[in-house]
């Protein structure tokens, strides 16, 4: 166990499964919060002031947790909601009488809404000091009896998710400050470094085609233009805008303090001087090393033999270089996957005849000969080209329908003009909504990809249209990613103790995740062979 988790790092999540760091026995039992069972865990608590919510104490140590009610994220917001028919999803009240289900509740309801406004007041003092709220949108594959795609939906946060969120922030900011304070010189924190100006030229220069202005100087600046750049006729612009500026962040990466300057480790993105990742050990090799450093700080305060193994500073700065590495290769293979489904959605679709292939989407960027273009409805982001390479252009018919024809575009800094010989000229500009038609273009030299061409000037309505109204939230960051998928897992947990009694055993064999040697392993072996040192001229080893 302890070579396979700091081999793989962190937990690789996929469309349709994921690969955890850990064997199942560990994540998703002996180390999961399971109802009325104790656990042993490693806590931070904090003594509030009643009124303000002002910290006024910290205690760091171990605990065992025994959770009292098996709640879902979606439970706990029909709770915050005042639905009080939530009482039937909640087991441990279901078997209450009425009398005892009602104060329960009632209690439960007051407690989850005390949470959320302690979390409100944690993120607001955070929104002084120039916290982003970024955008970003995650696609969730919904499969059927068989495992073949039946839709792509965009994921909904709800407002649960971020109080959560907001809480793993306070915990991984404590504990950073905390270890920090304990081993100056080899502590794990991690850092979001003020992304390049340059990069902010496409976001700029978008806002400008709607008369916003955005400041970029520093974190302060850009979340608060952010905020005033609000359209009421289309709140997608804001969440378009946000997701610019998403595109143009650094990466965060963790690094060892002996290796950095102290003014190099604040967290942009956050708006936090110190910040580390110790919430999440069963899906992240960082958080389990977090935990050592924690416990070795406790021992420190105590004065007692400290028992925990620590990294040097050296060791550490490899280490850190390590998980990196794995995270960026999880982030590419999560996103390559995501494109995959895509593909293998529309692949069995007939563009011409399927409903499903059209799509409403909105232009973010103009190009010399064609639009970029972002579907929400898919989350998917490509180009419409606006002439084609025998030299035609577009031309849009008044009740719907597209063809190519002779003609020229004009291009300007926030749109461009298709002028089709014998039509009416076509205006398309930022922040446009047209209408696509989504097919699947396959290639000899590379794998497909969606194509997206434009079959209208004018927005798409269809019948699913509620599937993302105007005013839903998309994904808003990655502690709220972290939080849905933890949700997820909590739920697949459930589904995978299950699964041996409630499916054939030929179909648990099948989608079960492998315990035995299996293609990914495989995989993770041929990768593993290209990280051999054999030097020139020089047989290796074999010894």
């Amino acid at each position: 166990v302890p070579v396979i988790k700091e081999k793989r790092a962190t937990t690789y999540y996929l469309p349709d499964r994921r690969y955890d760091m850990l064997p199942s026995v560990l994540s998703a039992d002996l180390c999961s919060l399971l109802g009325g069972v104790d656990r042993y865990a490693v806590s931070v608590m904090w003594e509030l002031d009643r009124v303000s919510y002002e910290i006024q104490k910290v205690w760091y140590g171990r605990t065992i947790i025994r959770s009292a009610y098996k709640l879902y994220y979606e439970a706990a917001q029909r709770l915050l909601d005042g639905d009080l028919s939530v009482a039937n999803d909640i087991p441990e009240i279901t078997q209450m009488g009425e009398n005892a289900q009602s104060i329960r509740l009632d209690e439960l309801r007051v407690a989850v809404q005390r949470l959320t406004d302690v979390a409100k007041h944690v993120r607001a003092k955070r929104d002084i000091g120039g916290a982003l709220e970024l955008e970003g949108v995650e696609v969730q594959v919904q499969l059927d009896d068989k495992k073949n795609i039946d839709d792509l939906l965009p994921k909904q946060p709800l407002e649960v998710h971020e109080t959560i969120a907001e809480c793993m922030i306070l915990a991984n900011h404590w504990v950073a400050k905390k270890i920090w304070k304990s081993f100056p010189h080899q502590a794990l924190l991690r850092l979001h470094p003020p992304p390049c100006q340059d990069f902010f030229t496409a976001l700029r220069e978008c806002a400008e085609a709607k008369g916003f202005y955005i400041d970029t100087r520093n974190n302060k600046a850009l979340a608060d233009s952010l905020e005033k750049a609000h359209d009421p006729a289309d709140p997608l612009v804001n969440k378009l805008l946000r997701s610019m500026a998403t595109q143009a962040m650094s990466v965060a990466e963790y690094f060892s303090t002996g290796s950095c300057a102290e003014d190099k480790f604040y967290h942009y993105g956050l708006a936090l001087d110190k910040y580390t990742h110790f919430t999440s050990p069963i899906r992240r090799y960082a958080d389990i090393v977090v935990h050592r450093l924690l416990l070795a700080a406790i021992c420190k305060d105590r004065q007692e033999e400290n028992r925990e193994s620590l990294f040097s500073n050296k060791d550490l700065v490899e280490l850190c270089k390590h998980i990196n590495n794995r995270n960026r290769a999880a982030q590419h293979c999560q996103k390559q996957s995501t494109e995959l489904f895509q593909c293998m959605y529309f692949k069995e679709k007939d563009p011409s005849t399927d409903p499903r292939c059209l799509a409403d989407a909105i232009i973010y960027s103009i190009r010399t000969n064609g639009v970029l273009l972002f579907v929400p409805r898919f989350g998917i982001k490509g180009a419409a080209y606006l002439k084609n390479k025998e030299g035609l252009v577009i031309s849009c018919q008044p009740g719907g329908g597209s063809e190519w024809r002779e003609g020229s575009l004009q291009r300007s800094p926030h749109s461009i003009i298709a002028t089709p010989v014998g039509a009416e000229s076509v205006f398309f500009g930022l922040f446009d909504h047209v209408t696509v038609r989504i097919s699947v273009q396959t290639s000899r030299c590379h794998t497909a990809t969606t194509r997206l061409e434009i079959v209208s000037n004018q927005p798409y309505q269809s019948p699913e249209a509620e599937l993302l109204p105007q005013n839903s939230q998309l994904a808003k960051s990655e502690l709220v990613k972290e939080v849905t998928r933890s949700a997820e897992e909590a739920q697949l947990a459930h589904c995978e103790a299950t699964a041996a009694t409630l499916l054939p055993q030929e179909a648990y064999e099948e989608y079960r995740q492998s315990l035995e040697p299996s293609l990914y392993a495989l995989f993770e072996e041929i990768q593993s062979l290209a990280l051999l040192d054999v030097s020139k001229g020089e047989a290796p080893d074999e010894s």
